[in-house]
């Protein structure tokens, strides 16, 4: 085998650039620092633009030669990387990329392999989950809101212990939600799309259910965590009908996509206290338009998308890299690699 080339196309830092050249001396590794945006914070995965004087030429010409790809270079150009005939796989810094895969037409390509960074955000989010029950729990934004009026008055919290959560979706990010939430004495239903002979200690839960289930266990729960990929089946999966089916009592936390969720519905519920809150990472629009009425709802919690994202995510990431680099020039299989089909 020759040099295999790999581009970097999302920020790394200098040590994790050299980490991955450090992975194999037939790695050719190209990181092309003018053309890659700097980011916002530390471990943010801005994709490049094309505003750079030539930078289409130049990313042209780096996508035409690389083998693999960190990141998927410009969002401009994402329709033309399965026209590249040397590229042959991409590591995303994402979980959920199977959206933007099946649109860039990679799902179509079978011998370019995508695999993504499943299992890196899992503990970041699951910790948003549990500070979501906890925040509606002990009152958080009351707390707040009185803090700013001035306003000393006491009242009742209530303990985790005893509460029921529905974790929908048992992936990596699903299980450790059920995992941390069982910690504080949560019953924990996990949702899955199929159960197959899965028992509930194999998604970390109390109980283990079938997503055809779901009407039957909304009723039941006070929160409903949605940690699913967002493929066809889940589109709109939490709509009016559903919403309409939780308790008052109930909150909404959505780790997934926005797309998962029929947001219209949910703003009414909330504003009507037809449910207790929702704790919001995604959107189906990002940033949510200043119309949005998730902005200005007292029982909301709004997160930019940033539930997921710690300080040291680029070095998980780069650790899978670096272990899938070494599989793939042994000729073995890949971690993480996304399904065409199922879209995660």
């Amino acid at each position: 085998m020759g040099a295999v080339r790999v581009v970097i196309t999302s920020p790394l830092s200098g040590e994790n650039v050299a980490a991955i050249a450090a992975t194999d001396p037939r790695l050719d590794v190209v990181y092309p620092d003018e053309l890659i945006p700097a980011p916002a914070y530390p471990s943010a995965h801005p994709l490049p633009t094309l505003d750079v004087p030539d930078a289409e030429q130049r990313w042209v010409e780096l996508l035409e030669s690389a083998e693999i790809l960190f990141d998927f270079g410009p969002l401009a150009m994402a329709d033309r990387l399965p026209a590249w005939p040397r590229l042959r796989w991409i590591q995303a810094t994402s979980a959920g990329v199977g959206q933007l895969a099946k649109r860039a037409g990679l799902t179509q390509r079978r011998d370019i392999v995508v695999t993504t960074a499943s299992g890196v955000h899992a503990r970041p989010l699951a910790e948003f989950a549990v500070l979501a029950m906890l925040v509606f729990g002990k009152d958080v934004l009351r707390y707040q809101a009185e803090q700013r009026a001035r306003v000393w008055r006491r009242h009742a919290g209530e303990e985790m212990t005893g509460k029921v959560a529905a974790v929908v979706g048992a992936g990596r990010i699903g299980r450790e939600v059920a995992r941390l939430l069982r910690a504080l004495d949560v019953h924990v239903i996990g949702v899955v799309r199929t159960l197959r002979e899965r028992a509930a200690a194999d998604v970390n839960a109390d109980e283990v259910a079938a997503i055809d289930d779901l009407d039957a266990i909304l009723p039941r729960v006070d929160a409903v965590v949605l940690a699913t990929p967002h493929t066809p089946d889940t589109e709109g999966l939490l709509d009016a009908r559903r919403i309409a089916l939780l308790p008052e009592r109930a909150i909404v936390v959505n780790i997934a996509r926005g797309d998962v969720v029929d947001e219209t519905a949910l703003a009414d519920a909330l504003a009507a206290g037809r449910l207790r809150g929702a704790a919001l990472d995604v959107f189906t629009t990002e940033p949510p338009p200043d119309t949005s009425p998730f902005w200005d709802l007292p029982n909301v919690l709004v997160s930019p998308h940033s539930a997921s994202t710690v300080a040291d995510e680029n070095d998980r990431i780069v650790e899978i890299f670096c272990e899938n680099l070494r599989a793939y020039l042994a000729g073995r299989p890949l971690r993480n690699v996304l399904d065409p089909d199922l879209l995660y």
